[in-house]
């Protein structure tokens, strides 16, 4: 048993490493189900100790986000409104939430994280309500990146090809057109793209 740990959060603490493992965090009552605690308030309480204690990390808003601390670095990504797969959508840079991410890859302070509505990039592996984690940058590093562009103060996720003067964001659905514009500003490129279950 971890130092300092009740029964309770041992057992706790054993059923998220194994369910992590799997690539599944559990939501609380699956917790309660697998450990035999009654109340989720208590394994809401259990949590919030493993937490304080260093064990675990957990994202403030978001069910079934919680990473053990013993990973690699983790950095706390601004979730910063909301990207069109589909139509250009308006972004709000109102931060919504705080994302854990893995840090050791990409320079934190340039990292941001947006909500993706429509489906535009489902080929892609894109899906509406994932959030995807982008790195800043004012322009892509090659054709087909996946990258976050702004149109006329509208964001939106496609691949990017240069075609002359001109950019062409492309969808990964059939079911959407390309937007070709001259007057595309590319703020990101998409480097990670999250799902939540539950």
């Amino acid at each position: 048993m971890a130092e300092g740990l009740t029964r309770s959060q041992q057992l706790i603490l054993d059923f998220l490493k194994e369910r992590i493992q799997q690539g599944v965090p559990p939501s609380v009552r699956e917790i309660c189900e697998a450990t035999g605690i009654r109340s989720t308030s208590s394994v809401h309480s259990h949590l919030c100790a493993l937490e304080k204690g260093g064990y675990i990390t957990r994202a403030s808003g978001l069910n079934r986000h919680i990473r053990l601390a013993d990973e690699s670095p983790v950095t706390q990504v601004p979730l910063i409104g909301h990207v069109a797969a589909g139509s250009p959508l308006y972004a709000f840079e109102d931060v919504v939430a705080h994302i854990p991410f893995p840090g050791d890859r990409y320079d934190s302070s340039q990292l941001f994280a947006l909500r993706v509505r429509g489906e535009s990039m489902i080929n892609a592996g894109i899906l509406d309500g994932d959030i995807i984690i982008a790195e800043k940058t004012p322009t892509a590093a090659y054709d087909g990146e996946i990258v976050i562009a702004m149109i006329d103060d509208e964001a939106t996720v496609k691949r990017i090809y240069r075609e002359g003067d001109a950019i062409r964001l492309q969808p990964e659905n059939d079911l959407y057109e390309p937007i070709i514009s001259k007057n595309v500003n590319v703020i990101g490129r998409v480097v990670s793209c999250l799902r939540y279950y539950g």
